[in-house]
């Protein structure tokens, strides 16, 4: 939807299952609307309307059970491989 520099900006609305892969950028997902859980790493969220999320580059991700209802914008950004820092 949106590219400037190393971010890019979409929309993501699955249905039925997550599917996606690992991505190569760091992500920061604002959940738009609905609810379920996420799974990031070994840690499961709770997630609903209006929290924010943040995946490090190359970390197993997915969102699980989540309502009918369910989108989110994601964010990339920065380089392959994440940035670093703290």
């Amino acid at each position: 939807m949106f590219a400037h520099g190393t971010l890019s900006l979409e929309f993501y609305a699955p249905r039925g299952a997550d599917e996606q892969r690992t991505h190569t950028r760091d992500e920061l997902y604002v959940i738009a609307s609905g609810s379920g859980s996420f799974k990031n790493g070994d840690v499961r969220h709770r997630f609903a309307a209006g929290d924010a999320l943040f995946v490090p580059a190359g970390t197993v991700h997915r969102f699980e059970d989540f309502s009918d209802d369910f989108g989110t914008w994601v964010m990339f950004y920065g380089p392959a491989g994440g940035e670093t820092g703290t």
